[in-house]
């Protein structure tokens, strides 16, 4: 499967096959494919999650209003981010890089976020959305469904992981096979409501 495929065929799937068992190799790749998303400066804020405990499943569908899919898809991701990534041994970023820019990247990355705690955040929600999105595209070149979700307790689910202070969640990925055809497409903005070709018109309220 191409990636244009890959994208045109990817859907929100409520429904999974509860029996179903991802292996551990599938497992494995599919997160290594992850962890080749971009992140700025390379501090690969992202920790990914995957709750496999059947119980500990139960209990985060309690948290996330009984959706089905917590505990039916094959894995589930809760994407968190490390806040503080950028300040823990910055040189293992780009240990592999010519010395040069090691020596202009490693000092950049604390110039930039130290005491900037918005952008360390908002940071951390573009690199696990980026992330996401690399699982959901890989989950459906290798044959299976995904969701994404953000309708649970935040504060509850950070509790049953045992969340570090200093780390963020910013969604869940529900991955599967799955046994209910998603809803026709909503509604597709057409290219003209959502492109922008240099800047915005001014005056423009929309």
């Amino acid at each position: 499967m191409n990636v244009s495929t890959a994208i045109e065929q990817r859907r929100a799937v409520k429904g999974f096959d509860p029996e179903h068992r991802m292996t551990e190799a599938e497992i494995d790749n599919l997160m290594s494919l992850a962890m080749l998303s971009p992140s700025a400066f390379n501090i690969q804020n992202w920790r990914f999650v995957l709750v496999r405990d059947p119980e500990l499943r139960k209990q985060v569908r309690a948290a996330a209003w009984d959706q089905a899919q917590v505990t039916d898809a094959s894995l589930l991701v809760v994407l968190t981010a490390d806040l503080g990534a950028w300040d823990k041994e910055p040189g293992r970023y780009w240990k592999n890089a010519p010395q040069p820019v090691q020596d202009y990247l490693v000092p950049a990355i604390g110039q930039y976020y130290r005491g900037r705690e918005q952008v360390q955040r908002d940071e951390a929600m573009r690199s696990c959305g980026i992330a996401a999105m690399t699982l959901m595209l890989a989950a459906k070149e290798m044959g299976y469904d995904s969701c994404p979700m953000d309708g649970f307790d935040f504060d509850a689910v950070g509790q049953l992981v045992n969340l570090p202070q200093d780390h963020v969640i910013a969604l869940f990925v529900a991955i599967g096979k799955g046994v209910r055809e998603p809803f026709p497409r909503g509604g597709q903005l057409p290219a003209s409501a959502v492109v922008v070709r240099d800047r915005f018109a001014q005056g423009n309220a929309d």
